[in-house]
């Protein structure tokens, strides 16, 4: 984000670059040894003592050409997001670019709720400067703003100061690596790595069967024909079980964006830039389901309870990844939601994955609705770890009577027939891998 630069209709390059050195200003380096010269001279010549006043003319004519000399334009720095991807780390880089003249920059560079970092530059007429900082939060941030001065020649005159506003990027979360995951109660479509309980191509063993018209010669066990028929009177065959894939819709509660500090959910205070809330836990959780199911080749797609806008229908493949995770870094609370008449239309047989912090009854109700129609629904709780530190009486009454009615919440959920993982617990991936087991003992069938 440059600044506009001056132009003709100003009064010309000439009168642009006049009026920006005019800008550079002396310093009291400066001003302090022009006085100092001054009063050696003026005592000198009065008082008869040329050497007094051989000593105050270096700084005078100095402290002259200094001003004379001063560069003509300003510093223009240029702030570029050098990677948005996924990390822990905002990384930009900052181009400077001084006049000639210019001995070194002074740059300050700050974030919105953090402290900010001067730093004294040396730049020949051009320099890139690669900026990070370390970020717990995704979706939407402000990158850095950057502040920039110019120094002129032994620091006795320094330029106007310039601002660049932090422009805004789009983090992307960061997945886990989990080894396994469940699968839905129904498998569906003709390909993908999971053995349906229905006869095909591609799978284990089902059973061995007597020669039907349609299987082909291929198929004939002819050792088990032996066994059962020495005479060749009946022609046995080896039936497979099918591949198919699992569909699995993550659906993200983004009407919470609370943090570990109950004290700022009713939203006078700030949340802490250190600290990762619901919203961030959610991204991270849904970018791991979403990456591990796509790595074995099964559908994901995303629902959003707190905007009713068109969901992205799932998909599978690389590309379907990169979207799920854009999606869910665009996830925000905005403004106050309406409550849902009906719950959001899902695949048949799919998998639900719901990201919530339980803290009101509609995400729970969803979830049983969900699993009165069949689908098996995994409760992901990301409410963070909470910090009640600092509290007052009011306030710890008030988290009782809370943490009281969510209890009771996941209860009659887990009750329902849905299965519970809580993100931030650091079990998360073995809940997770146990549900899998259960899943994978009989293919296909979900475990309720």
């Amino acid at each position: 984000m440059t600044p506009a630069r001056p132009t003709a209709a100003s009064g010309g390059p000439d009168a642009a670059a006049r009026d920006a050195g005019l800008a550079w200003a002396p310093t009291a380096a400066l001003v302090g040894g022009v006085g100092v010269g001054l009063v050696a001279l003026v005592l000198g010549v009065l008082g008869g003592r040329p050497d007094a006043a051989l000593l105050g003319a270096p700084a005078v004519v100095g402290a002259l050409w200094a001003l004379w000399g001063r560069p003509r334009g300003e510093v223009w720095a240029d702030v570029t997001p050098a990677d948005a991807g996924r990390g822990t780390a905002l990384v930009a880089r900052v181009r400077l670019a001084a006049p000639v003249g210019t001995e070194a920059v002074r740059v300050r560079v700050s974030r919105p709720g953090h402290g900010g970092t001067e730093a004294l530059v040396h730049v020949p007429l051009v320099r890139t400067l690669e900026v990070a900082a370390a970020s717990v939060r995704t979706g939407p941030q402000d990158l850095f703003r950057v502040e920039q001065q110019g120094v002129g020649p032994g620091a006795l005159v320094v330029g106007p100061v310039a601002a660049e506003e932090p422009s805004r990027v789009l983090v992307l979360p960061t997945a886990r690596a989990v080894p396994a995951l469940p699968l839905p109660a129904r498998l569906r479509g003709l390909s993908g790595q999971h053995e349906s309980r229905r006869a095909g191509d591609g799978g284990g063993l089902r059973d061995i069967h007597p020669f039907q018209p349609g299987d082909t010669l291929r198929r004939i066990d002819w050792r088990a024909t032996a066994r059962r028929s020495p005479g060749l009177e009946q022609l046995y065959v080896r039936r497979t079980l099918a591949l198919a894939e699992a569909v699995v819709t993550l659906v993200v509660d983004s009407r919470d964006d609370v943090g570990p500090d109950p004290s700022t959910w009713s939203g006078m205070r700030a949340i802490r830039p250190d600290d990762a809330t619901s919203l961030d836990l959610a991204r991270q959780a849904a970018a791991t389901v979403a990456q591990g199911y796509l790595a074995g080749g099964d559908r994901v797609g995303v629902e959003d309870l707190g905007v009713r806008r068109r969901a992205l229908r799932p998909g599978a493949g690389r590309r379907q990844l990169d979207r799920v995770v854009h999606q869910l870094a665009l996830l925000r609370p905005e403004g106050d939601p309406p409550r849902r008449v009906r719950p959001p239309h899902l695949t048949a047989g799919s998998l639900v994955y719901l990201f919530s912090t339980f803290l009101d009854p509609e995400s729970a109700e969803l979830a049983r609705t969900w699993r009165r129609a069949g689908h098996r629904v995994v409760a992901v709780d990301v409410l963070p770890r909470l910090r009640v530190r600092g509290l007052d009486a009011r306030e710890r009454l008030a988290l009782r009577i809370v943490r009281i009615e969510r209890s009771d919440r996941l209860d009659d959920v887990v009750a329902a027939g849905a299965e519970l993982v809580r993100w931030a617990d650091d079990d998360a991936s073995a809940r997770l891998q146990a549900l899998a087991r259960l899943s994978h003992r009989r293919p296909g069938r979900g475990v309720g």
